[in-house]
């Protein structure tokens, strides 16, 4: 699963877990379960595609293209409504 790859890449530096925790309001005791959820999972892509440089470093680290985040978005449940706001 793409978006269980990216949770566990930004956990790898403290500061960009602790930005996705502040944007979602998620709490690492809750972060395992919620993997089970599509709408957790569309929060984690979506916070990876809301910077350019993040992606492609993120991406760049997973040995994926570019393209993949919004793929794996488009392939989860409700991933092909974009609601940018």
């Amino acid at each position: 699963m793409f978006a269980a790859r990216v949770l566990e890449w930004l956990s790898t530096d403290s500061a960009r877990l602790g930005a996705f925790m502040a944007a979602t309001g998620s709490a690492p005791a809750d972060m395992r379960k919620a993997l089970a959820q599509p709408g957790f999972l569309l929060a984690v892509i979506d916070f990876l595609m809301a910077s350019e440089d993040q992606l492609l470093a993120c991406c760049a680290d997973l040995g994926v293209p570019p393209e993949r985040p919004a793929e794996a978005r488009t392939a989860l449940p409700g991933g092909a409504e974009m609601h940018w706001t």
